[in-house]
């Protein structure tokens, strides 16, 4: 007989698409299928020739982009040289996440389809498209489609006699197992980031700790946003970057959250474990040290602020000793209760720990072992970064606007990552930060004279920063900048830079302040009025235009 094994991969930036594999790793699992859920920048593509049987889950970002943890699958598949048959012994299916409002919906899954199909593979369904857009979101599309799935998979790959498919009622082993260690065992200390710098450059796996410099707000303290101009000291990281390029920082629950979680489970923060895979083959999670305190798991691993998905209350179901709870968490985890679970979880931004508190008898009875397969990992946050190296050597500086708003609940929304660097006080002494860089999205002209027209309100400006700023210390004058806010006397970050380079004939700044006169005038009004400037460059000057948010 066949061997009954599956693989799920997923490409995911936002955590939807590798929820859903997981998902689908759990229905396999009730199925007895063997089953290995992976991103797809994490398996080995040349293995794929020795798969039976794959299920592709894959979003789309931006433009079409294929997700970060997916780009290099993506480059090999699309390598001319790979023979047409290559994949002749894989039946597979594609399932993709997306959103109709973008013009490329889905593009990343349809074309996967399609490559994989002419690499020879065998599709066992159609390419699904899940949509966010639908009243019913992907569910609407997913959960018909991964019935229809598994009739496909039971029919080529049947049950092993006197099995059954094992119930939704019958809770499935977790992922891993706390092993709580003594009290009185002696641990080495692995809860330190070490700021020593790896033999590579920093990377997601390999973060550099760096020591925050400064932290200055560069709004005005009437000003209803509070923004950040945070320095970090990078000197024997590794670390090079260029203009355009992006910084991704790990960030961590706030001391107030993390005691409140662990009173709600009755967890002691300060006890250690090691975690011990429930299955053979599986990989423990990185960047968590071995032994761990539950501290350091809560503060720097657990999302506690991430507003909940649906598996998180099906999963809750299982320990609910309490009968309303537990009907409650029964229809969140519905597909027909979908509508109450966005007007509770989505539309106010609840936050995992307020659910929890909600729950009250589940939550005091969620045994430890699960807290990884309960809660996603926090994911690092992108900056564009808003300084260069030519100008400030073995530094690093990055715009950030505090994310707070108010919701129907009392208490206002905060943003984890923007919250966290807006409270690190370097004059506390050595503040880090964990981080890493990678390329971006935009590349500035090599020819230095090619003009550069750059439009960046807020802090959209933050990349043009370290363009302008590297642009300068080569010598290069062709910079126009046109520079959005609400009002010149509040929020018109780095004023006198700006001004300094005009007076120097570096800079052409037009700005736009929205509030500062009855009308409200943007940034596309003062390129309107400069508009014989702006085609000027355009057209003899050959010049570039850069946009940022």
């Amino acid at each position: 007989m066949a061997e009954r094994r599956l693989l799920v991969l997923f490409g995911s930036q936002t955590g939807t698409a590798q929820d859903t594999a997981e998902r689908i790793g759990r229905e396999a699992k009730r199925r007895h299928l063997r089953c290995r859920v992976k991103a797809l920048d994490s398996c080995d593509v040349a293995n794929l020739i020795h798969e039976p049987l794959v299920v592709f889950v894959c979003a789309t970002t931006g433009q079409g982009d294929p997700p970060d943890n997916m780009k290099m699958f993506w480059r090999f598949l699309f390598r001319k040289n790979l023979p047409a048959g290559s994949l002749c012994q894989l039946d597979y299916a594609v399932l993709g996440l997306g959103d109709s409002s973008y013009p490329k919906f889905n593009f990343i899954a349809k074309k996967l389809h399609k490559r994989v199909l002419q690499l020879g593979g065998n599709p066992l369904l159609p390419v699904a498209l899940g949509d966010d857009q639908h009243d019913l979101g992907p569910d609407a599309v997913v959960d018909p489609w991964l019935v229809a799935l598994w009739d496909k998979i039971l029919a080529l790959y049947p049950l092993p006699p006197g099995l059954e498919i094992i119930s939704p009622d019958v809770r499935l082993p977790p992922k891993y197992t706390l092993h709580f260690l003594p009290e009185d065992s002696p641990h080495p200390d692995g809860d330190l980031l070490q700021p020593t710098a790896p033999r590579d450059a920093p990377c997601e796996l390999h973060p550099f700790a760096a020591r925050v410099v400064s932290n200055q707000r560069v709004t005005a303290q009437s000003h209803f946003q509070d923004v950040r101009l945070i320095e970090f000291d990078i000197a024997g990281s590794g670390i090079t970057f260029s203009a355009g390029d992006v910084v991704m920082i790990q960030p961590q629950n706030c001391p107030e959250d993390v005691q409140q979680f662990c009173q709600l489970l009755r967890l002691e923060p300060d006890r250690h474990f090691v975690l011990k895979p429930t299955e053979p083959g599986t990989s423990l999670p990185p960047l968590l040290p071995q032994p761990c305190t539950v501290r350091y798991l809560v503060t720097h691993y657990l999302d506690i602020s991430c507003v909940p998905r649906r598996s998180f209350f099906e999963l809750l179901c299982y320990f609910s000793t309490n009968e309303l709870e537990r009907e409650k968490l029964q229809e969140f985890s519905s597909a027909q209760g979908r509508e109450e679970l966005y007007s509770y979880c989505n539309r106010p931004r609840r936050t995992t720990l307020e659910a929890l508190w909600d729950f009250p008898h589940t939550t005091c009875a969620i045994p430890a072992d699960y807290l990884l397969d309960l809660i996603p990992r926090i994911r690092p946050r992108a900056f564009s970064i808003a300084s260069s190296m030519l100008a400030h050597p073995e530094r690093m500086q990055i715009l950030v606007a505090v994310v707070q708003y108010k919701t129907r609940l009392s208490k206002p929304r905060r943003g984890l990552c923007s919250s966290w660097l807006a409270s690190l006080n370097p004059e506390q002494g050595d503040v880090r930060v964990p981080l890493w860089v990678k390329k971006g999205g935009m590349k500035f002209p090599a020819d230095p004279a090619t003009p550069v027209i750059m439009i960046g309100p807020g802090t959209g400006v933050a990349p043009f920063r370290a363009a302008i700023q590297e642009r300068v210390a080569l010598g290069r004058r062709g910079n126009c900048l046109f520079f959005g806010c609400r009002y010149k006397s509040k929020d018109f970050y780095c004023q006198t830079e700006w001004e300094e380079l005009v007076t120097k004939g570096f800079l052409t700044l037009f700005t736009a302040f929205s509030r500062d006169q009855e009308e409200k005038v943007y940034v596309q009004h003062r390129i309107r009025e400069n508009g014989r400037l702006v085609w000027e460059l355009l057209s003899t000057g050959n010049a570039h235009v850069y946009l940022a948010g």
